[in-house]
């Protein structure tokens, strides 16, 4: 029979040891697992991300329920352990109990509260976990003043969080120079300079004295009289292990749980990992030391023999801009040297403690790229008296000739950490490019390598470079174009956590390098500015390719083609009248069937559009948007009602969606297709949306392809309803258009971010899809117009009179 293991806490530590128990022994235990908080394990490390709007919590989610389901793990999440009886093997909470044969306490962490008058004011919080994480945000703090009470790694992650939301941020810490305990004087300034070029306000040597206000906080008063007004204060300083579960249960405490090599308490059948432990009189906060300790206490639990031997540890800043990086002891002392690397032009402060020829410290900021090489010297206890002169400058310089830049990512050991988030080796990611990862998106898939806050990307890349040789290609840079660094990711993040809700401040607020920016930028801030602010933003005509802004497509010869929309390819005798009638009276040399099931009149003078437009807007059509980055058209089969072979309404269905669906502005062109049955006569299988009809109802499917490059399409999910068919079709374009990059078929983007992640949102999250569906609607109430009826008035027509076009070509 399977033993019984019971882990209280579902933090990093215990997710890790149980990857490791399952990959080694899937059968061995039945797990129940207890958590305080109401979910399962997330990257606690990437909350200041989600505090600054750059990612959301599904985005660090590292187990979700499917996970645990898939490994028979029996979740009773928010349901706190409140006692241990030993004698009976049994765990007690407020809704029941638990036997077990091993128990695991991970509990973690507390923050510190500081004693101050006015700490329990509503208003202050802490900053250790997604609720305190949600409480901040939940403050709304764009426009007010915050105060955070701590300037080491949380507090400055908690201050530049808020400061990305618009916040007016000061950090006072106690001590001289910010994160002393990581860094030295010199790297503490300009960490300090660098933060306050970001509008946040910092106040070192600073005592608080009280937390002032009536009701909730108000101010914070410091020893020396200094009031800083504050609407949230943030308390980040520091934290303590949670240990009173073990306390009560009598096991030996001292300032953490006490453990042996094996991760074993003074009771042979508790063990405890994490921040909650102390191991030889030590306490550990940071993620490389817990994922060790998990990885230890997995083989444990195995029966197998296994002993906990800390390391020294790496530190950096999660702080979008701010690369730092220290390791081990820099504090002076007799017999040590320092090796000291200044430019201040470039903000760039290096520094290696030497003692006994060995490298015992190291504070880097600015430039933190060989970071990792002198941080395995640092573990090896290298001599490096023969490279002592060139040492500073890196492993490129080292062994005489010319810089080899590879030569950091080559020196480094196959059990060196490249992704400190994750725990991520250099051997684990060789061993997965060997397997056949060759690009990014594939490591990072396999290994999680640089999936978190992206950091290691660089280095990840160069360990690949050192892997594959001449064969690899480096991905694309990271920026949106030339005028800005900022990938298209970061860009929609910021606009949405600083609330940017123009060009011009996008522009400003994340320094553009060129004014006014470029054909390629433009149209993309467009897009994610009335994607992101449908009721506040307005759209730019000008920020358009040309086929946009003049509502038609261009010729080469510099003529337009105008598509008039035929929902779902239905049409009448009066339509096609219509379109007789414009192709006579303005000499349309051409008229086209597309591909798309509608008529194409070709070769129309701009100055003739917007009077096409009239006449047939007179007859009841309206724009096809056969130029635009949005809805183009909805293919249909006749269906049930006239073929043999239907089994539902696929032309009502695809009217029905295409009426829904037109007018909305989309990262790139969306295609719809609904066939009848599985005959596929609409070729619903290679458009960006597909619908086969079958006898049960409605199979959906999405990220086709048929022009340059031919892919069918991957299967949503299926449903016996057409609303519901209907509405996951919504959430879907509204998920694409919130998340994609701009110019991005759907399938690019589903590539990226995996089908998996886009059926749990827009199908398994009922709420979740509804949620889309309903910001949809609201774009759709600003957005959904006919531009042909808006242009063809009179006092629209003279400004389509023959003149140059500002063009916006490059990307079209």
């Amino acid at each position: 029979m399977k033993k019984k293991l019971v882990i209280i806490g579902a933090g990093m530590a215990s997710g890790r040891m149980l990857e490791h128990l399952f990959d080694a022994a899937p059968d061995l235990y039945d797990v129940t697992l207890f958590n305080e908080e109401p979910r399962g394990n997330y990257n606690r490390l990437m909350l200041s991300p989600v505090l600054s709007g750059e990612k959301t919590y599904e985005e660090i989610v590292t187990h979700d329920a499917d996970w645990y389901e898939a490994h028979g793990v029996t979740c009773r999440f928010g349901e706190p352990v409140v006692r241990i009886d030993r004698e009976a093997k049994l765990v007690h909470t407020n809704q029941g109990s638990a036997e077990y044969d091993a128990l695991v306490i991970a509990t973690g962490s507390a923050p510190f509260i500081i004693p101050v008058v006015g700490k329990e004011l509503p208003g202050v919080v802490t900053y250790r976990d997604l609720e305190d994480t949600h409480a901040m945000i939940d403050a709304g703090v764009a426009g007010k003043d915050a105060v955070v009470i701590g300037g080491g790694l949380l507090g400055l992650e908690a201050a530049a969080g808020m400061a990305a939301r618009g916040a007016s941020v000061t950090v006072i810490h106690l001590m001289g120079h910010l994160m002393e305990r990581q860094l030295d004087p010199a790297a503490g300034y300009l960490l300090k300079k660098d933060l306050e070029s970001r509008g946040i306000k910092v106040h070192c040597e600073g005592a608080t004295k009280a937390i002032l206000g009536h009701e909730r906080a108000e101010a914070v008063l410091l020893e020396d009289g200094t009031v800083y007004p504050a609407d949230l204060v943030c308390m980040a300083v520091g934290i303590r292990p949670e240990t009173r579960i073990a306390v009560d249960a009598k096991l030996e405490v001292e300032r953490g749980i006490t453990v042996d090599d094996s991760m074993r308490t003074t009771d042979p059948s508790i063990f405890a990992l994490g921040e909650c432990v102390e191991h030889r009189q030590q306490l550990f906060g940071l993620v490389a030391p817990l994922y060790d300790q998990a990885k230890v206490l997995a083989k444990t639990l195995q029966g197998e023999a296994a002993e906990f031997r800390p390391v020294q540890t790496a530190t950096k800043l999660k702080v979008t801009g701010c690369d730092l990086f220290s390791a081990g002891d820099f504090a002076d002392g007799e017999g040590r040297e320092d090796i000291v690397f200044r430019d201040p032009g470039r903000g760039i402060y290096k520094r290696l403690v030497l003692e006994y020829n060995r490298i015992i410290g190291i504070v880097m900021y600015g430039d933190t790229a060989d970071g990792n090489w002198f941080y395995g010297l640092l573990k090896d206890g290298t001599d490096v008296s023969e490279m002592r002169d060139t040492l500073i400058f890196g492993p490129a310089f080292q062994g005489g000739g010319a810089p080899d830049p590879m030569a950091a990512v080559a020196a480094l050991p196959p059990e060196a950490e490249i992704c400190g988030c994750n725990g991520i080796c250099k051997g684990q990611i060789v061993q997965a490019v060997q397997g056949g990862a060759v690009t990014l998106d594939a490591v990072r898939a396999q290994t999680k390598a640089s999936s978190s806050c992206g950091t290691c990307t660089g280095l990840v890349e160069q360990v690949m470079q050192f892997t594959l040789g001449d064969d690899f290609a480096a991905s694309a840079p990271s920026g949106m174009c030339g005028c800005t660094d900022h990938s298209h990711e970061d860009v929609r993040r910021l606009i949405k956590s600083m609330g940017l809700k123009s060009i011009p401040a996008v522009m400003q607020e994340l320094g553009w390098k060129t004014p006014g920016g470029c054909h390629s930028c433009r149209p993309a801030l467009n897009f994610y500015l009335l994607a992101e602010w449908p009721t506040e933003y307005q759209d730019d005509r000008q920020s358009r390719f040309v086929n946009e802004r003049n509502h038609a497509n261009i010729q080469k010869d510099g003529t337009y083609s105008v598509v008039p929309r035929m929902w779902g390819g239905v049409t009448t005798p009066a339509e096609l009248r219509a379109i007789a009638d414009a192709a006579d009276k303005y000499d349309v040399p051409m008229v086209k069937v597309t591909g798309g099931q509608r008529i194409d009149l070709l070769g129309v003078r701009k100055e003739d559009l917007p009077h096409m437009w009239a006449d047939l807007n007179e007859a009841g059509l309206v724009s096809g948007h056969a130029y635009s980055k949005g809805l183009r058209t909805v293919k249909t089969c006749v269906g049930k009602d006239f073929c043999r072979f239907g089994t539902q309404d696929s032309t009502g269905l695809g009217i029905r969606l295409e009426k829904l669906l037109w007018g909305s502005w989309t990262p790139h062109k969306v295609k719809l297709g609904v066939s009848g049955c599985p005959r596929n006569c609409a070729e619903a299988t290679c458009k960006d949306v597909g619908v086969v009809c079958v006898d049960s109802g409605y199979n959906i499917s999405v990220a086709g392809a048929a022009g340059m490059e031919v892919k069918e399409t991957e299967h949503l999910a299926s449903t016996p309803s057409e609303d519901e068919a209907v509405q996951i079709i919504t959430a879907f374009i509204q998920l694409y258009r919130e998340h994609a990059k701009y110019l991005d078929r759907p399938y690019k983007w589903v590539a990226k971010v995996g089908l998996d992640w886009v059926i749990e949102r827009v199908v398994d999250d009922l709420a979740g899809r509804q949620a889309l569906v309903e910001r949809f609607e609201l774009s759709q109430s600003v957005y959904r117009k006919d531009p042909w009826a808006e242009h063809s008035t009179d006092r629209e027509r003279a400004k389509w009179a023959p003149m140059a076009d500002f063009t916006l070509e490059a990307a079209e």
